[in-house]
């Protein structure tokens, strides 16, 4: 089940919006030990960011084929060998990962979608106690060069409040900037 679309640039467009290498700092993923998943990973951009850092494997789940196809050769051509990619309806059959397995969740740009609370529940269900799950969308600012519609683009309040309600603690300071477009937040699992 494909979510609500906020439509995906090409690949060099959307690399142009992020620092990844900074996110994955600021969010706590370069200090997990075990396993980390991407829950909609398009181009990547955040699971090559991560495999470069983490000592277990980073499970990458998308629905579209061209994304997973995208994902998996930019992490054979950077020798990225703990990077296993997966075609997912995540949001419809959930990740297929037993639970409490994973280490750290990374829920990027993705909670627009229609039911954020299903995707957090299932996020809590396969962390570890102590795992974590970063958060990062796009500033609530209609002045963003794209996004999901204002409408429907969370407020890094309505993120926590989520997140809070499946169940995780938010690791101060709470919502951070994430220049020049972004917010970002890290949530555990007690």
């Amino acid at each position: 089940m494909k979510m609500r679309e906020s439509g995906m640039p090409d690949e060099a467009t959307w690399q142009g919006f992020f620092d990844p290498k900074a996110i994955v700092a600021s969010l706590g993923i370069a200090h997990v030990e075990g396993d980390v998943v991407d829950f909609g990973c398009g181009y990547g951009t955040f699971t090559h960011a991560a495999a470069q850092v983490v000592h277990g494997q980073v499970y990458a789940l998308d629905i579209e084929p061209a994304m997973i196809n995208t994902t998996q050769a930019r992490a054979q051509g950077a020798g990225l060998a703990n990077v296993r990619v997966l075609r997912r309806d995540f949001v419809r059959d959930g990740t297929g990962f037993a639970d409490a397995t994973m280490a750290y969740a990374m829920l990027f740009n993705i909670l627009h979608c229609e039911q954020p609370l299903s995707l957090l529940a299932e996020a809590y269900r396969i962390l570890i106690p102590g795992g974590s799950v970063g958060i990062i969308h796009w500033n609530h600012d209609p002045a963003t060069p794209r996004g999901p519609a204002m409408e429907i683009r969370p407020r890094p309040e309505q993120c926590a409040m989520w997140a809070e309600s499946a169940g995780f603690q938010l690791v101060p300071p709470g919502a951070i900037d994430l220049p020049p477009y972004h917010y970002g937040m890290r949530l555990t699992k007690p």
